[in-house]
């Protein structure tokens, strides 16, 4: 059972940090530098109206698993694992925050082909996932590298 908690875990920080890489590092570049606004930003909507029900599932993974490991671990958790729920946690409220707040900011803006506003939701949402991107990356080398100090 606990492999099996392991393994939801990680694919679900897998599907959520690595997709919060190639969108912030690889796709939106690419698609700034050669799009313009009225192509660009419904693209960028219709690949989060996409990505974000995966970001869903897994949080739901990840807050589930992890909270039945620590509760099959008898709440004695390392330094490390409390490291993991903490910034855990706030990767979920921002993203909980982006999916809610500027994302719906961008759908409304898209639909209304007001492409200034859509821009101002899209840099605030590249700002927050750099941000959410940052803490995920810092998480999982602080999982990796924990049990070893």
């Amino acid at each position: 059972m606990i492999n099996g908690l392991l393994l939801a875990h990680l694919l679900g920080v897998i599907v959520w940090v690595g997709g919060m890489f190639f969108a912030h590092m690889v796709l939106r570049p690419t698609v700034a530098e050669l799009l313009q606004p009225a192509q660009r930003l419904p693209l960028m909507d219709g690949v989060f109206r996409r990505f974000f029900p995966w970001v869903w599932l897994s949080v739901i993974l990840i807050a589930a698993s992890g909270g039945l490991l620590m509760l099959l671990g008898g709440l004695r958790a390392a330094w490390y694992i409390h490291v993991m729920l903490t910034s855990g946690t706030i990767m979920m409220a921002i993203f909980a925050y982006v999916y809610f707040a500027p994302y719906a900011r961008l759908k409304q803006s898209v639909a209304n082909q007001d492409w200034p506003a859509a821009g101002l939701a899209m840099a605030h949402i590249r700002k927050l996932v750099g941000v959410n991107l940052t803490l995920g990356l810092l998480t999982t080398c602080v999982a990796l590298g924990g049990r070893l100090f």
